[in-house]
């Protein structure tokens, strides 16, 4: 079966002499690999103020711990995602607030978040799903109104774009992933970008229980608890070696989701995703709203392609009972939504099959 996702490492020849050297080096904890790997990936999203954790997950739990959100906040955030969005917002004690999403995109809904926005409002909780990026242009100025900081949630958007640029240094906190099976793998971890320089330092604190490493540890003097967030040098060299290949990898997501826009068009039963002005997706999966979703996910398994909507709506836990409310455009795009494969795995024979086999019909 041609899967939905599938880990990318560089190969073998390039990536297990250096395994290796960290392996046998005497020093496999946070050291020059994690943070040699941490100025790449700076470089890479061109923002300097940009720190790598041990997952996504501490991405988004350290940017909620800088705006000290907890016990009768509320975060305003969308069901459309993996689960660690809003379960990150849930360990803080704060209320996850759900806001509709665009039933033509199943992206956040700016004029259903500014509704929701209540005086314990402390943050909005953006999620780029998929690789499709929010309608930045409506959220900057929501945020700017409101006072309200926006924290991107890009654990699916590496490599794409806002104004042309890559996803990263636009709003107050940007949080990406490096879990095994995203654009760029380390096998687990992550990273928090920053816009404002001054969020860098108490943040590397927060990253390391609170201690200073740039101080003496017998000097440290721990003002505020933290955790244990950062990197090893296992991860950092297995990220280093990735990297180089990140743009080659994200270009093949690119590749195929921008075939499958044109191949993909005006076809019955077949609904695309128009991507917001100024937005370029990087694809990490392929989205479309069809018909008869079930008999569609047969077909493509058919012809030996797994086609899913992947992720269950997160409102639906137990976990967030109190914050249940009616989303009637999320009952709308869960119905029909269905993600194909679109990776760096798919060549150009698979993905013409694929279009192909859906314009005959399911």
């Amino acid at each position: 079966m041609l899967p939905l996702v599938k880990p990318y490492m560089a190969p073998a020849n390039e990536l297990m002499p250096e395994i290796e050297k960290i392996l046998y080096s005497g020093y496999i904890a946070e050291g020059e690999a994690a943070w040699a790997f941490e100025d790449g990936f700076r470089t890479f999203i061109a923002n300097p103020n940009t720190l790598a954790v041990q997952s996504g997950t501490a991405a988004l739990h350290l940017a909620l711990l800088l705006l000290n959100i907890g016990p009768n906040d509320e975060v305003i955030s969308t069901p459309m995602t993996s689960e660690p969005t809003n379960t990150a917002i849930a360990i803080t004690g704060a209320k996850v607030v759900w806001a509709d999403v665009d039933p033509k995109t199943g992206l956040l809904d700016p004029n259903s978040v500014r509704e929701k926005i209540t005086e314990r409002t402390k943050a909005i909780m953006l999620v780029h799903y998929a690789g499709m990026v929010c309608d930045m242009d409506a959220f900057n100025q929501l945020s700017a109104e409101t006072g309200i900081p926006v924290i991107e949630d890009a654990a699916h958007a590496l490599g794409a774009k806002y104004q042309g640029k890559l996803v990263g240094s636009n709003s107050r906190f940007t949080c990406f992933s490096f879990q095994a099976i995203k654009h760029m793998t380390t096998v687990d971890g992550g990273a928090i970008a920053f816009r404002n320089p001054e969020d860098l330092t108490p943040a590397r604190k927060l990253r390391w229980f609170g201690l200073d490493k740039k101080v003496s540890r017998l000097e440290n003097d721990i003002t505020r608890a933290g955790y244990k967030y950062g990197i090893n040098n296992l991860t950092g060299i297995i990220g280093q070696i990735n990297l180089r290949h990140a743009q080659e990898i994200i270009d093949k997501y690119i590749a195929n989701g921008r075939y499958y826009d044109e191949a993909l068009k005006n076809i019955p039963g077949v609904t695309l995703v128009p991507y917001y002005a100024h937005t370029e997706p990087s694809y990490w999966l392929y989205t479309m709203k069809v018909e008869n979703r079930d008999r569609f996910i047969q077909l493509m398994e058919s012809i030996g392609v797994v086609a899913s909507p992947l992720h269950h709506r997160t409102d639906t836990h137990s976990v967030f009972a109190a914050s249940r409310c009616e989303l009637p455009n999320m009952d709308e795009w869960y119905g029909k939504f269905v993600h194909i494969p679109c990776g760096w795995w798919v060549d150009e024979e698979a993905r013409e099959k694929i279009a192909d086999t859906i314009k005959k019909g399911w």
